[in-house]
């Protein structure tokens, strides 16, 4: 099934998009890039939840002091 979609653009966008994609299927292209555009959309969206859960998670983690991190890198060493 295929859907068609109307944008405007400004013509310099538009004049660089007919030279640098002359001679191929713009429809396919735009698909393509709207693909792509989607992707990384969800990806941006997914790494910001990521971040979100890390700090969620962080603020339940007791804090360590620096001495405490000393001393676990100190018998770490020694083992």
């Amino acid at each position: 099934m295929m859907a068609t979609v109307n944008f405007s653009v400004p013509d310099e966008v538009k004049a660089a998009f007919n030279a640098a994609y002359q001679g191929q299927n713009k429809s396919a292209v735009i698909a393509e890039l709207m693909r792509e555009a989607v992707e990384r959309a969800v990806r941006k969206q997914q790494h910001q939840q990521a971040i979100a859960d890390l700090l969620a998670l962080r603020g339940q983690i007791p804090a360590v002091t620096e001495e405490a991190v000393q001393a676990a890198r100190d018998e770490l060493r020694q083992a």
